[in-house]
């Protein structure tokens, strides 16, 4: 009577581990052939990446690294022949920039910088995989200082977003964005409130409002500008800075629908900290 009653049980026991077997070799069987599948993907697109850094890299490797003056001068062939403060940016089209030469010499150009008041008139890159790529490679494809004047991947190309951060090095020899120091100038500052970014649809005009030494954090990831709150409290930040030093248009009015631009470049001798000059669409 006793094995009558445990052969049932035995046979179900029997039956349940047959399908937890079946449902355990099933799910490693699903997710082994998902495993395969991202796999695949991702060695996918790190050939193509690898790809497209080795093209960039042979380019390189093509061409002699120029010198800071030879830079300079290849720059100075892109620039109007009219100074910044006596083109008013009613006059400014798209051809007065030689885009498409610009491009022909490197295909990240995307836009054009110039700064009233200063030799600052450079075309502005960002490169479609490294963000700080431009940090150490100049125009032409060479390594080296002083690299080019750009903005990241964090930021569009069409100077939509709330803040567009671009950065430059301080040269010594005061080439690139070294000349923002003047704006640490109450003066220079306050007779000087205009910047101009060109690009293939026109000419965007800025009006300076700010101009003082920061910490070196990395602005898009340490503020979400899209956040209006955020946004609205990083302004405020701004306009009641204590800092002596620091050069504030107080009677400018911005509010979190305007478009803002900041500059950034380094301090010198100060490592950790970062001068930023800002400006406004208007």
């Amino acid at each position: 009577m006793v094995e009558t009653t445990m052969e049932p049980n035995h046979q179900k026991a029997t039956n349940l581990l047959q399908t937890i077997l079946v449902w355990t070799v099933s799910i490693l069987l699903v997710l082994g052939v998902v495993a395969i599948l991202f796999f695949a993907r991702h060695q996918k697109e790190q050939k193509r990446i690898a790809g497209l850094l080795a093209e960039e890299g042979q380019q390189m490797a093509a061409k002699a690294a120029m010198t800071e003056e030879e830079l300079e001068a290849l720059f100075q062939s892109f620039r109007p022949t009219e100074p910044v403060e006596e083109s008013p940016s009613v006059n400014l089209t798209p051809t007065d920039i030689d885009f498409v030469s610009l491009k022909e010499l490197n295909k990240d150009v995307y836009a054009y910088i110039r700064v009233e008041g200063t030799d600052i008139a450079y075309p502005i890159l960002q490169h479609p995989l490294d963000d700080t790529y431009y940090l150490n490679y100049n125009i032409d494809g060479s390594y080296g200082y002083p690299g080019c004047i750009y903005t990241e991947l964090a930021n569009a190309k069409d100077f939509s977003d709330p803040n567009t951060v671009i950065y430059g090095h301080n040269m010594k020899n005061g080439t690139m964005f070294s000349a923002l120091h003047k704006f640490e100038k109450a003066d220079f500052f306050a007779d000087h409130d205009t910047i101009y970014i060109d690009t293939e649809e026109g000419c965007r005009t800025y009006k300076i409002f700010a101009a003082y030494v920061y910490d070196d954090r990395h602005l898009l990831n340490s503020f979400d500008f899209k956040n209006k709150q955020v946004y609205q409290t990083y302004l405020d930040s701004i306009f009641q800075m204590r800092d002596l030093n620091a050069n504030i248009r107080e009677d400018v009015e911005i509010t979190t629908e305007d478009k803002i631009i900041t500059l950034a470049t380094c301090m010198g001798q100060q490592p950790t900290k970062r001068l930023l000059v800002q400006a406004v669409l208007q």
